[in-house]
């Protein structure tokens, strides 16, 4: 088809590559950004758009496209992140106590993790004392429960000494291999324990569960407790898989102080986490839970 006329064909180049006139605006539109205005009458006397304009166009679509995907990366990072991990949108005076940075044990040679597919019989091979969930800022540490291995008269001090020696025959029974523990005080007077007991395997860890009667309640009885019952507070959204937690709250009214406490069942260890604090107040809350799941995570 021969050129248009009034429209030049440039020598040597195909009739393909011109591109195409752009069409006036309306009379009284603003020009585009970086395009000169359109001069009326000069559509017919202009060869092809100045080289400047096709630059200009082509930098105004880059940055688009440029912005359009910073835009969509900057999302995905902020989804993929902890609500508390983006400046701006920390969750601040919520009560939550200031735990250190945790990472796992190493574990022998060859060991597999305790819910791995080569460990069926969910075996922790970690050193237990490892796994004992740190203290947090400011926690005043138990001169008894220091992290390392314990008695299992002193494990019996978690219960009402009325209950210690029938605890005592169930811990003879399913004889378990350590306890260690860690206990600490916050400045606000909440005394915290942790406890984790490993047995030979799971089915010993399990019958201890049950031999102490817990499940739709906290079964044997803690050390300054009266009523005491589920936890209403405590979501499916808290639990790690593999994982079983029995969540219990003291109800009003209670005696001289307040306690909330946990037993989780993780393949063949036992743990029981107390948070108690002296007075007419509750325990708060979220630091318990936010104690529970951290030692949940550790041994999941």
């Amino acid at each position: 088809m021969p050129p248009a006329p009034g429209v030049p064909q440039a020598p040597g180049v195909p009739e393909a590559a011109v591109p195409p006139v752009p069409h006036p605006l309306p009379e009284g539109a603003p020009p585009l950004p970086g395009t000169p205005p359109v001069v009326a009458g000069a559509v017919g006397a202009a060869s092809a758009p100045p080289r400047r304009v096709l630059r200009a166009v082509a930098r105004w679509t880059a940055a688009a496209l440029a912005f359009g995907v910073l835009g969509t990366g900057t999302a995905f990072g902020i989804a993929s992140l902890e609500r508390t991990d983006v400046p701006g949108l920390a969750t601040e005076g919520d009560g939550r106590w200031d735990y250190p940075e945790l990472s796992l044990p190493a574990l022998p040679a060859g060991s597999p993790r305790p819910f791995s597919p080569g460990n069926p019989a969910e075996i922790h091979h970690a050193d237990l004392r490892e796994l004992l969930l740190p203290a947090p800022a400011g926690a005043k540490p138990d001169k008894k429960l220091t992290g390392g291995w314990i008695s299992t008269e002193t494990f019996l001090d978690a219960y009402r000494e009325q209950n210690r020696r029938s605890v005592a025959q169930l811990l003879k029974d399913t004889a378990p291999r350590h306890i260690a523990a860690r206990g600490w005080t916050m400045p606000d007077g909440t005394t915290s324990r942790v406890y984790l007991v490993r047995f030979n395997s799971t089915a010993f860890a399990s019958r201890m569960v049950d031999d102490l009667n817990v499940g739709s309640s906290a079964g044997t009885p803690l050390a300054r407790t009266d009523t005491t019952d589920l936890d209403p507070t405590w979501g499916s959204a808290n639990d790690i898989e593999n994982l079983s937690s029995f969540v219990f709250t003291e109800q009003a009214p209670f005696g001289a102080e307040h306690v909330r406490q946990a037993y989780t069942l993780a393949g063949d260890t036992l743990a029981l986490v107390v948070h108690e604090r002296p007075g007419k107040r509750e325990t708060a809350r979220i630091p318990f839970q936010q104690t529970l799941i951290l030692q949940n995570q550790l041994l999941a």
